[in-house]
């Protein structure tokens, strides 16, 4: 039922009932006449005009006050059942009572009408409080306009969209109500919307352009911008309502455009803190490849141009002196070239686990094996608890954790100094430490070495990219597992890794991992 037919019904519904009021009441003044007298009849024919006043407003007080001086005088005023007086000094009364009606009704009409304004006031309030609420935490512009235009559609009971222009300028729906589709993908949406977006006012029924429109298109914009239009079906909207509805949509448009922009600017500022980030971390990866590049090219071009030469100078002690100095430093390069292609695949989300049942003691074999001459005399203990159980790992990328550890401790750990690999386990993790005699960590750097890039205070002086335990950070815990630093007394640091015993049931990324039994190697 529209608005418009509830007004027509309300309206008859308010005379029937104020005709039915009048007749109770003549009723009942005509069984208790000779006990209340004229005066008080004609007093009490006011009480149906106050009612009528409050309750349905000035049309229908006015029509109790007429049928009241009517039954008045056609059932109590002689001559009865006329018309007529007899006494031309009640012609004065009829005056006197109209009159005061009217001042009555006209008062009380005014009473209503201030308290019903109060009433939209309260709840327009209550609307932009609710949108408030809805959208003060949300911060992604698909969601919030569908909050919008959800909450506007539930509060004026019409469809409603938002219209936006694109990144070409052209005007399109970005959302809509429920049950609004059609209505919203109307062309004529986009014609008004572009003619809105331009002249930033207010197009549709009830404003200066467009007013035999069917629809209302208020413009989304702030002091800084114009985002949009907001387009509301007020089709069962009488005109005289639109003041008070053109009221409310403002308020919850300005409040709408304010969200807008408070989440293009976050989105903006986001950007703008990722593109500094990412020059941040380009300046920092470029200055650790020049560091971290230069020391071993310098070696190997110098060892090969001593080669080239020098050939009939150098023993074959000397040539394979030179030699491993070529190989150890080709290896470090290659090791450096892997971090980078490491992070790269993990960054993008290629990394992928090949699980097999594995003994630590072989992973932690080869990974000693492959750094050969990059111990440098250091002493290496291996303390591993007697029957250690497999493992379910990517082999190959825990060997890349191993070097990568173990290249950490020797590159911070003065030559000749011990190295301790140990191994233990308990019913669900296997847990590897590796501990070094280094220069250690300041208080409060054990978490943060794992980020990227990041370069203790005390080991600053030292090359490096600060990639390395980054990249073994996010394979131990691709395996379920974690990585953590700690001071290992009396100096140094040590590294302790855990992995899960058992395969983990399928994950999140899809991995074909299942849980089976362990095995002892």
């Amino acid at each position: 039922m529209t608005n418009k037919r509830m007004d027509g019904w309300v309206s008859w519904q308010a005379y029937g009932s104020t005709a039915l009021f009048i007749a109770l009441a003549t009723v009942f003044f005509k069984t208790f006449g000779s006990f209340l007298g004229l005066v008080n009849i004609a007093l009490l024919y006011l009480v149906p005009v106050l009612f009528s006043a409050v309750r349905w407003g000035r049309g229908p007080s006015f029509f109790a006050a007429a049928a009241g001086v009517l039954s008045f005088d056609f059932l109590f005023v002689p001559p009865l059942f006329s018309l007529s007086v007899a006494d031309l000094r009640y012609l004065i009364s009829f005056l006197v009572f109209l009159s005061v009606a009217a001042l009555t009704a006209s008062l009380a009409s005014k009473l209503r009408d201030q308290f019903h304004q109060a009433q939209q006031r309260e709840a327009s309030t209550a609307a932009l409080y609710e949108l408030s609420r809805k959208i003060t935490a949300i911060s992604d512009i698909d969601v919030l306009l569908h909050h919008i235009v959800q909450h506007v559609s539930d509060t004026l009971n019409t469809r409603v969209a938002i219209i936006l222009p694109n990144a070409l300028g052209v005007q399109q729906v970005e959302a809509y109500s429920k049950d609004g589709f059609e209505w919203a993908k109307d062309e004529s949406h986009l014609s008004i919307a572009a003619w809105v977006y331009e002249h930033q006012a207010l197009a549709g029924r009830g404003t200066a352009a467009l007013r035999e429109s069917s629809q209302l298109h208020v413009p989304l914009h702030t002091a800084r911008q114009m985002h949009g239009v907001l387009a509301v079906d007020a089709r069962d909207y009488s005109l005289p309502q639109m003041p008070e509805l053109l009221r409310t949509i403002e308020a919850l448009a300005d409040l709408a455009a304010v969200a807008i922009s408070r989440v293009k600017l976050a989105n903006e500022a986001k950007v703008a803190q990722l593109t500094a980030e990412s020059e941040k971390l380009r300046t920092a990866l470029l200055d650790s490849l020049s560091h971290e590049l230069r020391t071993p090219l310098a070696a190997i071009i110098g060892s090969v141009t001593g080669l080239l030469e020098g050939e009939a100078v150098f023993s074959p002690e000397d040539r394979r002196e030179l030699l491993l100095t070529i190989r150890e430093g080709s290896t470090r390069m290659n090791r450096l070239v892997g971090n980078l292609l490491g992070m790269v695949r993990i960054e993008s989300g290629m990394l992928r686990l090949n699980k097999m049942w594995c003994g630590i003691e072989d992973i932690v074999g080869v990974a000693l094996a492959q750094l050969g001459d990059a111990l440098q005399s250091r002493k290496v203990s291996i303390r591993f608890a007697p029957e250690l159980p497999s493992v379910p790992v990517d082999d190959v990328l825990i060997e890349q954790v191993l070097i990568n550890v173990l290249s950490n401790s020797i590159k911070y750990s003065p030559e000749g100094s011990e190295i301790v690999i140990e191994a233990d386990y308990d019913r669900e993790m296997l847990h590897l430490s590796i501990g070094d005699k280094g220069i250690g960590m300041a208080p409060g750097e054990f978490q943060r070495v794992f980020e990227k890039f990041y370069r203790g205070q005390l080991t600053k002086h030292i090359p490096g990219t600060g990639l390395g335990l980054a990249i073994c950070k996010s394979i131990v815990e691709a395996h379920g597992g974690q990585i953590t630093a700690s001071k290992n007394e009396p100096q140094g640091t040590v590294f302790r890794i855990s992995l899960p015993l058992q395969f983990a049931e399928k994950d999140g990324d899809g991995y074909d991992t299942y849980r089976g039994e362990n095995i002892n190697h």
